[in-house]
């Protein structure tokens, strides 16, 4: 994966909340309004603008649709304004609603278990996007159940790059990280930290560089395109590979329930093979900029890259099989998923699968082209969501 190219198919025009209808023009065409709270000009808006693009082309100019990238709602308000009609269609990161998405978060929140594959940073994301949506789509009915119950039809993820140490301090070994303060981003690496020895932090990502500049925590657990997100380069002074692990993943690309169904068979799967692009591509651009920053790092003088010790990568290995245990006690205590330990025993072989997969993908195209073949073109459209 070196030619990791972001490609533009897609122009989104799809106002159907905005509007309050699906709304038809000169051309009988409907729009639909698609929210995210991504920036302008972000991998998440550029992703969305592919989604936008590709619906109009795969459904032949029925479907149009409008982006809106930061502006219709917040990261905090897409599931109730998809929800409520205040857009049709939205990226809903789920972690952000622990009580509402309890079954899909539990997927989401194994997502260290790639530290136990063969998987390699670069296209980790990658299958990990493909294994969720895989899974969602197919083997959960109690996620569609959870997006059901928010007036939403579940159309699609995605996946970041792996997540790894970013320090203000040399943090190779567990005798460096032991004390650490680690500013954390979720449940997992937060038990990952206090398991290795160090103390989590929780600190909102926007803060994130004040704190790592003022010695307020010492690492932050992020992925590298938030090196140059979150301006993180200008902070960090040392980068640790290979541990924690894991991505985030808990995306959920979704549709107001009675815009999807007031969609024709084949417009719904328009709109599908357009999220395959949306998923890919914003996997995808997660994979470049990762790439890209690692690169602008190794080239710093003032920014030095390891490798974590073998001994931490073998004590994080123990945790996450120790750790999937307790998760399965805890997601069943908390929020009643009473079945967590056969969930991640079907979600496990899936992403094994998808591991294989993503191998030798070249590009955002050929990535959004496995997604359709393999899994978005397999959903019967005359029965998800309805």
């Amino acid at each position: 994966m070196h030619s990791l190219k972001m490609p533009r198919f897609i122009r989104l025009a799809v106002p159907l909340a905005v509007t309050g209808t699906l709304l038809a023009g000169a051309a009988h065409a409907r729009t639909i309004s698609y929210a995210t709270g991504y920036a302008p000009q972000s991998i998440g808006a550029e992703a969305g603008e592919a989604f936008a693009e590709a619906m109009e082309t795969y459904s032949g100019g029925a479907l149009s649709a409008k982006v809106y990238p930061q502006s219709l709602l917040s990261f905090s308000e897409t599931p109730s304004g998809v929800r409520d009609g205040m857009a049709d269609s939205g990226l809903v990161l789920t972690p952000y609603f622990p009580a509402e998405f309890p079954s899909t978060n539990l997927a989401a929140e194994v997502s260290m278990l790639l530290e136990l594959t063969d998987a390699p940073a670069e296209s980790a994301g990658l299958a990990y996007a493909g294994a969720m949506s895989e899974y969602l789509f197919n083997d959960c009915p109690e996620c569609a159940g959870e997006f059901e119950a928010q007036n939403q039809v579940f159309i699609g993820g995605g996946g970041t790059s792996p997540y790894m140490l970013l320090c203000n301090t040399p943090v190779r070994n567990l005798e460096e990280l032991e004390g650490k303060r680690v500013r954390i981003g979720g449940a997992q690496w937060s038990r990952w930290a206090e398991d290795l020895g160090a103390s989590p932090v929780s600190v909102p990502q926007h803060e994130t560089y004040e704190a790592l500049s003022q010695g307020v925590v010492d690492c932050t657990i992020h992925s590298a395109p938030e090196l140059t997100i979150v301006n993180l380069m200008e902070v960090v002074t040392d980068i640790t590979t290979g541990a924690p692990g894991g991505v985030f993943a808990g995306v959920g690309n979704t549709v107001n329930r009675d815009a999807w169904s007031s969609l024709s068979e084949d417009e719904r799967t328009a709109v599908l093979h357009a999220s395959a692009v949306l998923s890919a591509e914003l996997s995808w651009g997660y994979a470049q900029a990762a790439m890209d920053n690692m690169e602008t790092a190794r080239e710093l003088d003032r920014i030095d890259v390891h490798d974590a010790s073998d001994a931490m990568k073998e004590q994080t290995r123990e945790f996450i099989r120790q750790d999937l245990d307790n998760m399965a006690a805890t997601y069943a205590e908390k929020y009643g998923v009473t079945n967590a330990d056969e969930m991640i025993e079907t979600f496990r072989p899936i992403l094994e699968k998808w591991v294989s997969l993503v191998e030798g993908v070249d590009s955002g195209e050929a990535l959004a082209d496995l997604y359709w073949k393999e899994v978005f073109s397999k959903v019967d459209v005359s029965r998800h969501g309805l």
